[in-house]
């Protein structure tokens, strides 16, 4: 496989977008955060409590998440580098290293989704048995 500046210039729109994809993720669990926070001050409520405990997991597997893609965006810029200057060979193997970077951040991705799909399953379960005793 030949590799020029194009190979690893192809991923910076993908990662732009990542990021910028997590970083909204992050920003809006800030602002629930905030707000149960406030809620919890209030009324010392234990559901409330748990649901800041799910947050604060989320927020630690968004920071990772953004750890990793600007990890993969140092490599795919550093293999860029490498190019530039003629170590061709080298280059190749920085931009696996990319490329395995963004795998993972994918893959905690994957995890802080599922995470909060079953914190939403948790609600709406909770509503339906509300509404199943009021039956």
């Amino acid at each position: 496989m030949e590799i020029d500046l194009t190979t690893p210039a192809l991923l910076f729109p993908a990662i732009s977008l990542l990021l910028l994809a997590y970083t909204n993720r992050f920003l809006t669990l800030a602002n629930l955060i905030r707000g149960l926070h406030k809620q919890y001050m209030e009324n010392h409520d234990s559901i409330i409590l748990s649901q800041l405990v799910n947050l604060r997991k989320r927020v630690l597997l968004i920071k990772s998440m953004q750890a990793y893609g600007i990890a993969s965006l140092f490599f795919c810029v550093f293999c860029m580098f490498l190019l530039f200057a003629g170590y061709e060979l080298s280059a190749r193997y920085t931009f696996g290293v990319s490329l395995i970077l963004l795998l993972i951040s994918l893959g905690i991705s994957l995890r802080e989704i599922q995470i909060s799909v079953l914190a939403l399953k948790t609600h709406l379960t909770d509503i339906e048995e509300h509404q199943h005793r009021l039956r």
